[in-house]
């Protein structure tokens, strides 16, 4: 299992919860609402990281062999010290500034041991 590199995200970091929930409409409006599973609300962190361009090198590296062997990876979100599960499907590079890249990427919590 790998590790996300030691890099922290730049401020502000966004952190979107979508709880897993069953809806069963009824023809008189009425509605039930039921929670699905398990693991009922995963994150997804939207991150930026502001760093020079040997550290883009490594984050960037990281993210394309973890997406690219479909493997989950340990991380730990900025306002907590627990460690959890994630994927990244998407991330992109901005290369702004003279030795400076900007990375945003959209870590998913996944549910697996």
């Amino acid at each position: 299992m790998a590790t996300f590199p030691s890099f922290d995200p730049q401020y502000s970091a966004t952190k979107r919860s979508q709880p897993n929930l069953r809806v069963t409409q009824f023809g008189d409006g009425y509605q039930q609402r039921t929670t699905f599973g398990l693991n009922q609300d995963p994150k997804v962190w939207s991150l930026t990281f502001n760093v020079n361009d040997t550290d883009a090198d490594t984050i960037e590296t990281f993210l394309e062999n973890e997406a690219k062997n479909g493997t989950s990876f340990d991380w730990s979100p900025p306002d907590e010290a627990i460690t959890y599960k994630w994927i990244c499907r998407s991330f992109n590079r901005e290369m702004f500034d003279s030795d400076r890249s900007r990375i945003t990427a959209s870590f998913e919590q996944v549910f697996e041991p």
